[in-house]
């Protein structure tokens, strides 16, 4: 079993910042891959960022390349998303995601643990 707790989200201007965090407890958090997605009203949950378990190895969904950054501290248990140059379409419940046990694989596939959600607000 593996817990997962998001904080951050808050509402921001266009152009602005946040950093979205996601404590995991339960298994070993080195172990394993971390992801984040998102889901706007209306609309079905995306794919955002994800990280491989050492944090070396990261991929991006094409819409927040180079604007959003994924990393994460193994002693603090915790997997962050930089957000930056906001845009009013960022608008979304960010979720972070793991199946507790895939190192990395390339491409990221959500596995069976969601934290409860973050909600993120980006004003024009």
């Amino acid at each position: 079993q593996v817990q997962l707790v998001e904080s951050g989200g808050r509402s921001v201007q266009a152009g602005g910042s946040l950093r979205l965090s996601c404590a995991a407890s339960g298994r070993t958090f080195s172990s394993y891959a971390m992801g984040w997605f998102r889901q706007a009203p209306g609309k079905e949950r995306e794919f955002v960022a994800a990280i491989s378990w050492t944090g070396g190895s990261t991929n991006y969904a094409g819409s927040v390349k180079g604007r959003f950054a994924i990393s994460r501290d193994n002693a603090k248990n915790t997997v962050y998303l930089q957000m930056n140059s906001l845009k009013p379409e960022d608008t979304a419940v960010y979720y972070c995601n793991t199946d507790g046990r895939t190192r990395w694989s390339g491409s990221y596939r959500p596995g069976d643990y969601w934290g409860q959600g973050t909600q993120v607000t980006v004003s024009s």
